[in-house]
């Protein structure tokens, strides 16, 4: 599978849905974990650009990474995939999100100070 490389200097994240553990079986209750053993958590972003476009996208990040709803945040080294399921005879696809992290941001206008 091929990661992407997200270019994120043009983009503001702001947090919409809080880190949840993301689940490998949705029947089962079953939490999907990394290599190191680690839960994966998603959590749901809106990125904007400067024209003021805006996506909803979910970034799945190894562990809690902490935030919470309202916050602006930055995912670092985010990636994007492509990915496609066939399940009861029915094909979906998609663009999933990974981040190393999901880190509060800090105000340009408190950068400063």
């Amino acid at each position: 599978m091929r990661n992407i490389p997200v270019d994120t200097s043009a983009l503001s994240f702001v947090c919409v849905a809080a880190p949840r553990p993301k689940l490998v079986d949705q029947d089962t209750g079953e939490v999907k974990v990394d290599r190191d053993g680690q839960t994966v958590f998603q959590v749901g972003l809106s990125a904007a650009n400067e024209s003021g476009r805006v996506e909803l996208i979910n970034v799945a990040v190894s562990g809690d990474p902490g935030v919470q709803i309202g916050q602006i945040v930055m995912p670092i080294k985010l990636t994007a995939f492509p990915w496609e399921q066939t399940r009861n005879g029915v094909t979906r696809s998609g663009v999933a999100y990974r981040a190393d992290s999901v880190t509060t941001a800090i105000p340009a206008d408190q950068a400063a100070a």
